[in-house]
This record gives structure tokens, C-alpha cells and sequence, in this order.
């Protein structure tokens, strides 16, 4: 199935925002030490909107129609790029769900354009990669680095928060 088809207007997802959920995925990509364990997680760094450099996680909408485990492969290919060869979950099952609302205050995640809920994986990365699309670059952090103050201080919306909590799901908080 083209599920670009299914993609819609600006003016339409606009309107759509304003009136339900949207739903979403999120990646917080690793990297496997030679054990297996995970030893660093990826940030992607990227002009923000103001135009200021910041960083995020891997993740976008999920389309009608599409499968949660094809959204995931497609946010994380468009993000990481297809050499990245991500290990999806065998379960579906979330580390994580993330309420985004567009009043600050009503949770830890704020999207000014939209009430969304982003269902959240850590997701293994045996490839190289090659950040695309609006992403300068990808950078793989110690857990100590990810936690560092600054580090934090540039993920939007909330999203240190799923960091962190990707972090002490894989048992790496310091």
C-alpha cells in the first residue's frame, strides 16, 4: 500500500490538530556493545524551528492506514537513513507513551500545534548512519553525556523526559 497517499493537506492537518489526537511514534536509537548491552544513544541535532540548533529523537506522525511497526521503519529510515539497519521489537509494547499537549503545563510535553500521543521504542541500530532530511547530524552519547545538563537543556518539548526514560528502562541511569 502507498500510504503517501493517505497523507494529508497542511490546511487539512492543521484543522484536524485543532479538533483530536494525533498519533505518533518515537525512536530513542542505541548502540549494542560487544555484550549485547546498550552503550550510547543517538540524538539527532537539527535547525529548529526559531532557527536555533537543537536536538530530538527520532519519530513523526503515523499515517492512516499504517501499520505501527511500518511507521517506525519509515520515521526511523527517514531520520537515520537506510543504511541504519534498525532492530525493531518483536512487541509492539511501548517503553513509553508520551502526551503532548499544546498547553504548557498540562504534562511534561508541550506541542504548541497539536494535542498528540507518541507511543515510544528503543531501537537497536547495527547500521551506519546517515542522518537525512532536516537532521545535520546524528550523535551517539554515553549515557552521561545524554543526561549532562546542557544535553538535556536542547531537547524540545519534553523530550528529555523520554530520554531519560528510555535510560532507566535499559538500567542505565547513573
Amino acid at each position: 500500500m502507498d500510504y503517501d497517499d493517505n497523507w494529508l493537506e497542511p490546511d487539512e492537518i492543521a484543522q484536524l490538530r485543532r479538533r483530536l489526537p494525533i498519533a505518533y511514534v518515537n525512536a530513542v536509537p542505541v548502540q549494542l556493545g560487544d555484550s549485547g548491552a546498550p552503550e550510547r544513544v543517538g540524538l539527532l541535532l537539527r535547525t529548529m524551528a526559531e532557527g536555533t540548533l537543537g536536538r530530538e529523537i527520532v519519530g513523526g506522525r503515523v499515517r492512516f492506514h499504517e501499520p505501527l511497526r511500518r511507521a517506525l521503519t519509515r520515521h526511523c529510515e527517514k531520520d537515520l537513513g537506510p543504511l541504519a539497519l534498525p532492530l525493531l521489537p518483536p512487541s509492539l509494547t511501548p517503553f513509553h507513551v508520551a502526551e503532548y499537549f499544546p498547553t504548557e503545563g498540562e504534562s511534561k510535553f508541550f506541542d504548541p500545534r497539536q494535542h498528540a500521543i507518541a507511543l515510544c521504542y528503543i531501537v537497536p541500530v547495527q547500521g551506519e548512519c546517515t542522518p537525512r532530511q532536516d537532521a545535520l547530524s546524528l550523535d551517539w552519547l554515553t549515557p552521561a553525556e545524554a543526561l549532562r545538563r546542557e544535553t538535556l537543556s536542547e531537547l524540545s518539548h519534553g523530550q528529555q523526559h523520554i530520554v531519560k526514560a528510555a535510560l532507566a528502562h535499559l538500567g542505565l541511569l547513573p
